[in-house]
């Protein structure tokens, strides 16, 4: 028996609340892109709508009409062929109608009014075909021609999808959140280097200058206290770390230069958590030094207190906390970890005269130890502060920006802090000659035994980019388009074709927790071939914009980590109001200008020429090495290193002491400033012709924290002419 035709109101049922209108709760689901424009009904947006069908890898599509006296009407599956589409609606008669057009499975659909009113809603891909690159701006024009224009169609429908307004609505609205402080330092700095760019350019001079200053202190400081020769090791080993992490989580907000940052207050943190130690084993009445003090007090306090930079960007900076991505939170962690782990090794090798030598668990994620007997059987190993506190926020961050997936996200921190509580706790038991509860090391054994943490750590930070770059997909609605088209489009295409075909075939009556699961799997190479898709277009935007020069590469920089903020930001609004950093209007005019100087100006594409003409006006980190073994003397707590410390310096003369002070203060130095990406660059003719006179600007972009940009900025302009030709318009 052949399978009955779906009716025309089945399908309408489904996308439409009206004849004329989508449903927005349809629009919700899996967070579509929506966009009504206005475009004569020709040839032209028929072929718009076969294009975008192509786009979603389809070979048919689903149409009918969505009035009330068509509902018992079969729905007509047509191939993708403008001219068997155009035969369709002509066969309907004289009278223009209202029609959809649909993908089988409901995910993009197209509504054409009778009047020119027509309304896209899907994936980012199928609506572009449809209205062009710039999708905000086709948004705007809208919203413009119904303020313009009136009249309760148009008005309605920019009321509906959100384009009344836009950008204004959350920038400008005095009902709106305001600046955090983040937001007002930067503001004010960009104040700054416009209104007084000479005395900017003066103290980037001074930074830079007092950067190299601070490598000559560490480097000439063992020549006066041997024992200060870990302090350079310690501050690259933790440089090396958070690069490791912080360049393969391609979708990251956050600077390199906050990363050091955080890592500086991390190191900083040791201090009150000493503390804390002493007031908890000084109310507990126990040694210090014994088996309580070294086990649950000295990690209880030490993996809960490395959260606390996150707690502090929560209250000094909620604006900025809500466009972070889920990458975020694990470089954020890690980086906290990151300077604790600096911290301690830096004292324990200064009071142990070099004992503890830092980053000595190889190349890849260092800081880790392994602690072995007189046989060389290993009794704990322990991946380092880094890469367990990361492991916590990592989960904290899939749970948080993943929340639209399900609440089971939020079952990850508990483990993940589990496994490194228990890490930790078996290596300081191990230390203090004790051993865990059988059920606890059954527990941790399960969780990999300190093994497999760097490995649990590189697949949440790749679920965490997925993650992220699926849900920066979902803005592309207040999203600058990046300059080009994207690429990989067959791939994305192939990947959505499998789509659609599987999600067809998942039955909508096996229980709930089943369908989810099979419709994740099914979207799993959806999202895998969109984050390779972004990721290879912003290397290709690299690329070019590093042909133009280093100014061009490090204004494109800013850019792609700013533009992803601001989506991040709407992605996880969920419609709630929020603050765009910068504003929607000053983001806008920085795609523009860098699609101009890059030569990848937006067009519109080969599909509503009208609508589009009027708008105008991987990489895997592998795991750790194996980690180096570690002195059974060495303190593994911050209260005990503290108290080393202290007697160290008590042995020190005044000289000695002012050495030790200065490898402190060029060590923070180091961290806190001089990393970021530079905002001026000296001309090259300039300073060939006056050497002397621009040694300044050369300072202020050469502090030692950014040599990297300088010289990834110098071997851009050696790249070949063919770079150019990674995009197209």
């Amino acid at each position: 028996m052949e399978e009955q035709a779906m009716l025309a109101r089945d399908l309408v049922l489904r996308v439409c609340a009206g004849a004329t209108e989508l449903d927005p709760q349809w629009i919700r689901v899996d967070g579509k892109v929506t966009t009504p424009f206005l475009v004569p009904r020709d040839r032209n947006l028929i072929r718009a709508i076969v294009s975008a069908g192509r786009a979603m890898g389809v070979d048919r599509l689903l149409v009918c009409r969505t009035r009330p006296e068509f509902s018992y009407d079969p729905v007509t599956e047509v191939p993708l062929d403008t001219d068997t589409l155009i035969d369709l609606i002509r066969g309907w008669g004289p009278t223009p109608t209202d029609f959809l057009v649909c993908v089988e499975d409901f995910s993009a659909a197209v509504l054409v009014t009778a009047d020119e009113l027509t309304v896209a809603a899907g994936p980012a891909d199928f609506v572009r075909e449809l209205v062009g690159a710039d999708i905000p701006q086709a948004r705007v024009h809208f919203g413009n021609r119904a303020r313009v224009e009136g009249g309760p169609v148009l008005t309605r429908a920019a009321l509906l999808y959100n384009c009344a307004d836009t950008g204004a609505r959350h920038a400008r609205s005095p009902r709106g959140p305001g600046p955090d402080l983040p937001e007002r330092l930067a503001r004010r700095g960009d104040r700054l280097r416009e209104r007084s760019p000479r005395a900017v350019g003066a103290l980037r001079a001074l930074r830079g200058a007092w950067g190299w200053l601070a490598v000559v202190a560490l480097l000439v400081a063992p020549l006066f206290v041997p024992s200060l020769d870990t302090a350079l090791p310690a501050l690259a080993a933790a440089f090396v770390l958070l690069f490791q992490l912080a360049w393969p989580a391609r979708s990251r907000t956050v600077s390199f230069a906050t990363l050091l940052r955080v890592a500086a207050v991390g190191a900083l943190l040791l201090w009150p958590l000493a503390l804390a130690e002493a007031a908890v084993v000084g109310l507990l009445g126990v040694d210090p030094y014994g088996v309580v003090g070294y086990t649950y007090v000295a990690v209880a306090v030490e993996e809960a207190g490395k959260l606390a930079p996150l707690l502090l960007l929560g209250l000094v900076a909620r604006r900025r906390t809500r466009r972070l991505a889920a990458v975020d939170f694990l470089l954020l962690a890690a980086a906290s970890g990151a300077g604790f782990q600096l911290a301690e090794h830096l004292l324990t090798g200064v009071s142990t005269g070099g004992g503890d030598r830092p980053g000595g668990g190889g190349f890849l994620l260092p800081g880790g130890s392994t602690v072995t007997d007189a046989s060389g059987a290993v009794l704990a190993v322990f991946s380092g502060h880094a890469v367990t506190t990361g492991l916590v926020g990592a989960a904290l961050g899939l749970a948080v920006v993943g929340r639209r997936y399900g609440a089971w996200l939020w079952l990850l921190p508990p483990v993940a802090f589990t496994a490194a509580f228990l890490e930790h706790l078996n290596l300081n038991a191990v230390l203090a000659n004790a051993a865990l509860h059988p059920v606890s090391g059954f527990v941790h054994g399960l969780l990999g035994g300190g093994v497999l943490t760097p490995w649990l750590l590189v697949v949440l930070l790749l679920c965490a980019v997925a993650m992220d770059y699926r849900t920066i997909g979902t803005a592309a609605e207040s999203t600058p388009p990046l300059p080009g088209r994207p690429p990989l489009a067959g791939l994305r295409r192939r990947a959505r074709g499998r789509s659609v075909a599987m999600r067809v075939r998942v039955p909508a009556d096996i229980a709930p927790l089943f369908r989810r699961l099979a419709l994740s799997w099914v979207d799993l190479p959806v999202t895998l071939a969109t984050t390779l898709s972004t990721i290879v277009h912003e290397f290709a935007v690299s690329a070019i914009a590093a042909r133009r020069g280093p100014g061009a590469l490090c204004d494109t920089w800013r850019f792609l980590r700013r533009r992803r903020a601001n989506a991040m930001a709407e992605a996880r609004s969920a419609g709630r109001p929020w603050r765009s950093h910068p504003s929607q209007e000053e983001l806008t005019r920085q795609a523009r200008s860098l699609a101009r100087r890059l030569g990848l100006a937006a067009t519109g594409g080969v599909t509503a020429a009208t609508a589009s003409l009027a708008a105008a006006a991987v990489y895997a980190p592998g795991a750790s090495g194996p980690v180096g073994a570690a002195d059974r003397e060495a303190p593994a707590y911050a209260f005990v290193a503290l108290d080393r410390l202290q007697l160290w310096l008590g042995g020190l003369t005044g000289a000695e002491t002012a050495w030790a002070a200065l490898v402190l203060v060029a060590a923070l130095s180091l961290l806190v400033s001089g990393n970021g990406v530079p905002h001026a660059h000296p001309r090259m003719r300039e300073f060939l012709r006056a050497p002397t006179a621009n040694t300044g600007a050369i300072l202020g972009m050469l502090a030692p924290g950014q040599v990297g940009y300088a010289l990834l900025g110098l071997a851009g302009l050696l790249l070949p002419r063919r770079v150019d030709r990674l995009l197209v318009r």
